[in-house]
């Protein structure tokens, strides 16, 4: 989430070899701006607040300038994810939806770090937030996948355990793993508190800088 949307997609794209491949789909009614870019078969979205009052607007004051906000994963079974929610009384915010897709935003209390999407496609290779026809801009020179995502949490085992429960899933130490990557809890590292602080993606090169208020990393397989 940024305060200055052209600007962090000029980083993006300088800096990763992105290329976006749609610009504010079905995000005005909530106040925003935003842009897609592919990531191999992952998917990178920017948002940034249009008007006053809104949530994002909110987070941004609240973390103290620009950073991560938001984790989606993608779900064969939404259904079942959402009985798995309510048995452990974890509140949904927003139900998402459009032709092809469906998805569940959780209360960031009762999970703890970030806003946790989880998604179900009609079909499993599309992914309609992004437009019909997101591949043709994958682009790969210097980044070929998004690996990891990295929350600070004052306590990363704790909320390593709940995102677990929630998902269904198991758990490696304060990592989550999920099939195609993995989400990592770490301590508090720059005076910001608990959200989402890093990515890492999969490159031919080793380095590290910071785009959108994000540690970003570098690393080959």
């Amino acid at each position: 989430m940024a305060h200055d949307l052209d600007a962090v997609e000029r980083d993006l794209v300088a800096n990763l070899g992105l290329r976006p491949c749609v610009h504010d789909l079905g995000v005005s009614r909530f106040g925003l701006r935003n842009v897609l870019f592919p990531v191999g078969e992952r998917l990178l979205e920017v948002v940034s607040p249009t008007a006053d009052g809104t949530t994002a607007g909110r987070h941004l004051e609240r973390r103290g300038g620009d950073g991560g906000y938001m984790v989606l994963v993608q779900t064969d079974d939404l259904d079942a994810d959402r009985r798995r929610l309510d048995e452990l009384g974890v509140r949904i915010v927003l139900e998402a939806s459009m032709p092809g897709i469906d998805g569940v935003h959780l209360h960031p209390k009762d999970v703890g770090g970030a806003i946790l999407s989880i998604d179900e496609t009609d079909h499993w290779d599309d992914w309609p937030w992004a437009g019909p026809t997101w591949r043709d801009f994958v682009r790969t020179d210097v980044v070929s996948d998004l690996v990891a995502v990295e929350i600070q949490a004052d306590d990363p085992k704790e909320m390593s355990e709940r995102w677990a429960a929630v998902l269904g899933v198991g758990r490696v130490g304060s990592v989550v793993p999920v099939d195609e990557g993995e989400i990592r809890f770490v301590e508090p590292a720059d005076g910001r508190g608990e959200g989402v602080a890093g990515l890492e993606f999969r490159s031919d090169r080793i380095s590290d800088l910071k785009v959108g208020g994000v540690r970003v990393a570098l690393r080959p397989a």
